[in-house]
């Protein structure tokens, strides 16, 4: 049988051809000549009596990972947008081969010492900045994989890293058949009464999607969050409150009845974790993360976050307690509940503002934020973006983009815009092939995948986006951009990797902060029948609400990042009180009003439990720090300022991972960061 995932001569993945019966066979291949192709290069230079350099050690290596790379970036990708049975299962069948693979991989003496003989050696010197820091990377990985342990702890290692695998699968399929396993129903539109017209056809295609009639509204964030904000039926809102927060958890009503339930797979990640950690000689696994983090300790972290908390914990208090007076006065909810939260602040930021995200949603098709945000990147760039046909695609929704720059082609990039059936919810970037140097000489040129869940265009009507989910579209377009503006050609410090979790959300932070500006916005907002500009008395609102309640959405993420931080480098340490106890405490710390005890937030969060995140939700405030400070220079010379925009194309997106994030921030800024930027934009601190 041919197996389209072996195809060498195809640059980019056949979707057309790819199933799910082809993921492990391919897999399994791969594997097997990745390892015989390793195995003769180790021959190789063993019988050479030469010492190992880039061009016969690590530039083959990088030639072998690549095909098994772009293979498994593939199947990754098709388990996110389309989770049917089988691709689910057939994914899961390829997870004990490769984490089997990898961790021998970490663990091959002979390649850790091959590559610490080059370290060691003259050549070093003449590698290039990206070269040494692949290899130095490489070295740091080895010891993180367990190179130095004795054979019984290597088995043991190995164990760990495959249940770990198991089991955040599993976490993330049981969050993602708890949301998609629940829905309402009614034939009464009175019942949603408030909620906007476009969230009100959506609802009746949901119904017609299920062959129901009436009007269905489900836990999906494009179906939930309307009703929450918008809907006058406070019974339907406690309904929807009470199953996402219990999703894939021991709580909620009979509907569960247990199923999904991730609270022993909680434990049981933790437990894996802070038993990897010790195994590599770390106290605990939050320590064991910091060690490939821009941070130098945990306690820099806990720093930075005392510091934010300090800022904006009273304030949020305040924002609360205006919250529950206007919700008594104006709306007669005497009692704010957490299920009246979303809707009282938008019928607050409707009095105070005159504004709501669905008055704005006719000014933000999609088509034209899309095109708008194309020519942001270009004035700031100089990179032109234009459609083509996709050669090959998962489903029709899907478009597919080329980036050149001075004529030159540079990359390519799929967009994947909408909330769909087995489609894993959020938003995120992934690669498809990563910029590299061939051995043959010529450059493989990056391709990323792009994913939304925003809703699809309805009836007579295009997709219209909310101001929010614009910003979540420039925010993952920025992380496309740090993957696919590279001119890195060592592939394991290009683009997106080897760059230190909390610096990877820099381009993506940085990127949202053009929606606020009405230079860039006239370029991405315009009446979708009309074509009239975003009023100017819209955009006056617009930019007086933008730090409405950002001491509340502040102290979320602080809650949200030391808890995290908590839970790994507690777990198992005198006095350790369990998952919930500890996320009950932070809440009692910093959270600015009360979150009911049958809340499990902590359940679906796959942030932490199935990502990449574990010890590093911190990262999107340590991030948001760089960020904010890297925009200042921009308000200072100019938001379109051609010049602040090369050199921020040249010190950040173009370098990756070949240095360390923080020689790059000081390159593009002058300096070491400050807080004082982040502060300010969200309102929290005047300007001076």
């Amino acid at each position: 049988m041919h197996n389209p995932l072996l195809s060498t001569d195809a640059p980019l993945p056949n979707f057309d051809a790819i199933s799910a019966e082809h993921f492990l066979p391919a897999i399994t291949t791969l594997v097997e000549q990745s390892e015989s192709a390793l195995t003769t290069l180790l021959e190789d230079l063993q019988a050479s009596a030469t010492a190992p350099s880039w061009q016969s050690l690590l530039h083959p290596l990088e030639e072998i990972a690549d095909q098994l790379d772009s293979a498994w970036s593939t199947i990754s990708h098709l388990n996110g947008v389309c989770n049917t049975e089988e691709i689910r299962q057939a994914y899961s069948d390829c997870l004990p081969v490769l984490t089997d693979y990898s961790t021998r991989m970490g663990q091959n003496k002979p390649l850790f010492n091959a590559c610490k003989q080059l370290r060691d050696s003259d050549a070093y010197a003449s590698l290039d900045t990206a070269q040494r820091k692949s290899l130095d990377n490489k070295i740091r990985d080895f010891k993180l994989a367990g190179v130095d342990l004795s054979e019984a702890e290597q088995q043991r290692f190995a164990k760990i890293k495959t249940r770990m695998a198991e089991l955040t699968t599993q976490f993330s399929n049981n969050v993602l058949d708890a949301t998609q396993g629940w829905h309402k129903k009614t034939d009464n539109a009175q019942d949603l009464a408030g909620l906007p017209e476009s969230s009100l056809v959506s609802a009746k295609v949901l119904a017609e999607q299920k062959s129901l009639s009436g009007y269905v509204v489900t836990l999906d964030i494009p179906s939930y969050l309307p009703v929450m904000q918008y809907c006058h039926n406070r019974q339907l809102r406690e309904e929807l409150y009470k199953a996402y927060v219990t999703r894939a958890s021991d709580q909620g009503d009979s509907y569960w009845n247990g199923r999904w339930d991730n609270s022993a797979i909680m434990e049981e990640i933790l437990q894996l974790r802070q038993s990897l950690a010790q195994l590599l000689g770390f106290a605990n696994y939050a320590d064991y993360s910091i060690a490939t983090k821009m941070a130098s300790s945990v306690d820099e972290v806990f720093s930075l976050l005392d510091e934010l908390s300090k800022a904006s914990v009273d304030i949020a208090k305040k924002e609360y307690a205006e919250l529950a007076v206007f919700a008594a006065e104006s709306l007669d909810i005497d009692t704010l509940e957490a299920w009246d939260i979303n809707y009282a602040t938008e019928a607050l930021r409707l009095a105070r503002y005159d504004l709501s995200q669905e008055e704005l949603r006719p000014y933000f098709p999609a088509d034209k934020v899309i095109q708008g945000m194309f020519e942001v990147v270009q004035r700031l760039y100089g990179v032109d973006i234009k459609v083509l046909d996709a050669p090959s695609q998962w489903h029709s929704d899907v478009r597919f983009y080329q980036l050149s720059r001075n004529g030159e082609v540079i990359a390519q990039c799929y967009l994947d815009l909408f909330a769909r059936d087995a489609k894993r919810g959020g938003a995120w970037m992934a690669d498809c092939r990563v910029r590299r140097q061939t051995v043959a000489g010529d450059i493989q040129l990056p391709v990323a995948f792009l994913t939304c869940n925003f809703s699809p265009p309805a009836e007579d009507k295009p997709s219209l986006l909310t101001h929010n989910e614009v910003t979540t579209l420039f925010h993952e377009f920025g992380h496309g951009l740090h993957h696919m503006l590279t001119q890195i050609n060592c592939a394991e410090v290009s683009g997106i990797n080897g760059v230190a979790w909390d610096a990877v959300e820099l381009p993506s932070q940085f990127m949202e902060n053009w929606c606020w500006e009405p230079e860039a916005l006239a370029l991405f907002s315009s009446h979708y029948v009309s074509g009239e500009a975003l009023p100017i008395d819209l955009l006056d609102k617009m930019l007086a609400a933008r730090n409405f309640q950002s001491a509340l959405q502040m102290v979320r993420q602080l809650e949200f990042a030391t808890f995290d931080l908590l839970i790994h480098r507690d777990y198992a340490a005198e006095g350790w009180q369990g998952i919930q106890a500890t996320l009950d405490q932070v809440r009692d710390q910093l959270s600015a009003y009360p979150v009911p005890s049958f809340n499990r937030f902590q359940h679906g969060f796959g942030h932490i439990f199935a990502g990449g995140y574990a010890a590093g939700y911190y990262s999107y405030k340590w991030a948001e720090v760089l960020s904010s400070d890297a925009f200042s220079l921009f308000e200072e010379n100019g938001v379109f300022d051609q010049a602040s925009g090369v050199l921020f194309l040249n010190a950040i997106l173009e370098r990756g991972g070949s240095q360390e994030p923080a020689e790059l921030f000081k390159r593009f800024r002058g300096r070491a960061p400050s807080t004082e930027a982040l502060l300010r934009h969200s309102g929290i601190t005047a300007a001076a």
